[in-house]
């Protein structure tokens, strides 16, 4: 299973075994993940390490000094993993 990080600006938005959907974003050197509808958005991801999978289950939620983190899982393995 392949876990990601998103930013999430206000609390509340997500909750920890919600089923999500992300919308890939394409920068000239990177991709980038949001989570539908504009929930949370993930870092700059480069085109080696693009996610195959839409889908997704949020695993937890954190708040800490920066902010609303949300991790979600994917089904498939992490990059560099076979």
């Amino acid at each position: 299973m392949r876990r990601m990080e998103f930013k999430m600006e206000r609390p509340g938005l997500l909750e920890t075994g919600q089923k999500i959907t992300v919308t890939e974003g394409l920068l000239p050197s990177n991709y980038y993940y949001v989570i539908d509808p504009s929930l949370a958005m993930s870092a700059n991801i480069p085109f080696r390490n693009r996610l195959r999978s839409r889908e997704g289950v949020v695993v937890d939620v954190v708040e800490n000094a920066r902010g609303f983190y949300v991790t979600a899982e994917f089904d498939e393995p992490e990059p560099g993993k076979k």
